[in-house]
């Protein structure tokens, strides 16, 4: 198991309290990635050093930690310039690598994709991160040239090859970026179609967080078995599956990948095609671990990114996970809002029957008459709605049932009553 160290800075903006937090998740994030975490290190400063984000002395304790728990790696925190990376890589040593938070998040996804659409994902954000990069890989190109000094046709011919390899690459690189970018568009449009072909189910999204529980509330929710376990982005694939609780339509749950705070922005790009699925979803369910000191930070980054997605507030409901792991009764301030350990199942039907609500919300209670000629159109019936009660007589059939909004109109010439949701719920 390789050995790291973890490196934060204290800027005048964060205070020491956050920038602990934020070095506490980033240990986390190294060890979901399979790595052991020997030292962490927090320095203090105005603005990042331009040269080595840290300082030379700070550079210097860095590197005596590194000796001294033989760390083969070093992880900071926060972006690091391409020049930043050489700088510390250099000065550190040729045994020790040094990379940042986005480029271990961009390794951790790259080991955890599985389907065609969430691997294209994260090759396309590896190499838009890697392409400023790229100067690095050849550097060994540039010392050659250098070596046989400034001027002379010997010196000029090698650092052409330096620049033509490296344009080489990058144009290689722009064109895999592109075919990806393509790649997923076509993606894209194979996603619209499976949404459409379930155009009559009410759809449910789990949003939230990375960790806080909503694989296995959508096990709780579908009988499914999605992998549940206490790891950072365990997850990355969405997957949807149908709701196995007696529901007024048919509903099925969609799983998507975790929020976290300083999330790569090409990965955030990369993955919006997953995301949409919160966006297209007539109901979004923000799991939040009530159990985290951190956790209304957590709320809010997700707040925030379901903002960013366009996703209206309306449609969603804050559901405070792990309360299993509470001593006290969970404090909550806001409406639709319920707490749930998923994993024990508490309150799982108060969160069940939130839903059925919803739906029902989305609907009208109707009496029908539907004439005995018209038999595709019970067996319609039937299908996207709630039948409470059912008989016939010489006309046709008498019917008492929910009917979604979108479906109404294919009933409304049998219509004889219309009642409030509220009086059927009631």
């Amino acid at each position: 198991m390789e050995n790291v160290i973890a490196v934060g800075l204290i800027l005048p903006e964060v205070t020491k309290t956050v920038a602990e937090e934020h070095l506490e998740e980033l240990t986390k994030l190294i060890e979901s990635a399979g790595a052991h975490v020997s030292a962490t290190l927090l320095s203090k400063r105005s603005a990042p050093d331009a040269a080595m984000y840290v300082g030379k002395g700070k550079a210097e304790e860095i590197k005596a930690l590194a000796a001294e728990h033989n760390a083969q790696l070093i992880v900071f925190d926060d972006d690091l310039t391409p020049a930043q990376v050489r700088n510390l890589e250099k000065f550190m040593g040729p045994q020790t690598r040094v990379i940042d938070r986005s480029a271990l998040i961009l390794d951790i996804f790259s080991t955890r994709a599985r389907t065609r659409e969430s691997r294209t994902q994260v090759e396309l954000a590896m190499l838009e991160y890697q392409l400023p990069r790229l100067k690095r890989a050849w550097s060994h190109l540039e010392r050659q040239a250098g070596s046989s000094g400034s001027g002379g046709a010997g010196g000029g011919a090698r650092r052409g090859v330096g620049e033509t390899q490296l344009e080489l690459d990058k144009r290689i690189v722009r064109t895999r970026i592109a075919r990806l970018k393509e790649e997923l568009e076509k993606i894209e449009k194979q996603r619209n179609t499976q949404r459409k072909s379930r155009e009559t189910a009410f759809t449910v999204a789990l949003v939230g967080y990375t960790n806080a529980g909503k694989s296995t509330l959508f096990n709780r929710l579908t009988k499914g078995d999605t992998v549940a376990v206490d790891q950072l982005f365990a997850t990355l694939d969405s997957k949807t599956q149908r709701i196995a609780h007696d529901m007024p339509r048919e509903t099925v749950i969609a799983d998507t990948v975790g929020f976290i705070r300083k999330l790569p922005h090409h990965l955030v790009a990369s993955f919006r095609s997953t995301m949409e699925e919160a966006v297209a979803a007539d109901l979004v369910l923000h799991v939040i671990d009530a159990s985290h000191p951190q956790y209304d930070e957590q709320r809010e980054i997700g707040t925030e990114v379901l903002k960013e997605l366009g996703v209206d507030t309306a449609n969603v409901i804050e559901v405070y996970n792990k309360v299993d792991r509470l001593n006290e009764q969970f404090d909550m301030r806001r409406r639709d809002t319920v707490a749930v350990s998923a994993l024990t199942g508490k309150n799982i039907d108060r969160l069940v029957e939130m839903i059925r609500m919803r739906e029902r919300a989305g609907g009208q209670h109707l009496q029908l008459e539907i004439p005995h000629s018209e038999s595709r159109l019970m067996a319609r019936l039937h299908e996207v709605a709630e039948v409470y009660e059912q008989s016939s007589n010489d006309s046709g059939m008498v019917v008492n049932a929910w009917v979604p909004q979108d479906s109404v109109h294919l009933f409304a010439p049998y219509v004889q009553s219309r009642v409030s949701t509220e009086r059927r719920a009631s």
